[in-house]
């Protein structure tokens, strides 16, 4: 059960709103902006985001495919799925540095298709475009537009973020809650924010405030169910 509260918490859909800017205001304005549709310039049509694993890459193309009009592909999709439609204005492309042969094919064949046709074309990366291990010509494509390193949080702005959305739910946290989950469970926002959502359920369900002997119980349930 405890297993659940946090699959659940996984499976929120994220928003560009609920992620966490820290360093990256320039990149989180430019991709507001191109939600909002606001006119666009070529290179601002084309976009790399770069950085380490829990960094807010995947959170922020999962925000921007929740528009009807944008097509979301990582490494799990078919590269018969890496098509352009008159339908659809955001093509959101995780994990580049991950695609086979076949989908980076696909995926440069698409870029094209944009670049001509219209759209605007995501990708993410765990490195810069020019260190990809990627066919030449992709890899090329990729830095032709506009590149962001996305920035992790420090453990001071992580604590800070989970602070104040602990106080935007009104909930309350005895001391020492925050800094033994930060050390104590998966270090990523997404994975944080689903066990302070968890905590919150728990808290509910057991009719006992939040403290460390019910986070380090919900923890170790969720180990064993794990």
């Amino acid at each position: 059960m405890r297993q659940l509260l946090l699959e659940w918490g996984l499976s929120r859909p994220q928003t560009l709103d609920s992620f966490v800017v820290g360093r990256n205001a320039e990149l989180a304005a430019l991709l507001q902006h191109i939600a909002r549709r606001d006119d666009t310039t070529l290179d601002q049509r084309f976009v790399t985001i770069w950085g380490e694993s829990g960094a807010g890459k995947s959170h922020v193309l999962q925000a921007l495919s929740a528009s009807g009009e944008a097509l979301y592909l990582n490494p799990e999709h078919a590269a018969a799925d890496f098509l352009w439609s008159e339908s659809t204005r955001l093509y959101l492309i995780d994990d580049s540095e991950r695609l086979s042969e076949e989908q980076q094919h696909a995926a440069f064949a698409l870029y094209n298709q944009v670049r001509e046709l219209g759209g605007v074309l995501i990708a993410t990366a765990d490195k810069p475009p020019a260190h990809l291990n990627l066919r030449e010509d992709l890899r090329t494509r990729l830095g032709w537009g506009l590149i962001y390193q996305i920035h992790g949080l420090s453990d001071e702005e992580k604590l800070d973020a989970l602070s104040q959305s602990a106080q935007a739910r009104g909930l309350s946290l005895s001391a020492g809650v925050l800094p033994y989950l930060l050390t104590h469970f998966r270090r990523d926002m997404q994975s944080l924010s689903a066990m302070l959502d968890a905590l919150d359920r728990y808290s509910l369900e057991t009719q006992r405030p939040i403290t460390m002997p019910l986070l380090r119980e919900l923890l170790q349930q969720g180990d064993t169910h794990a």
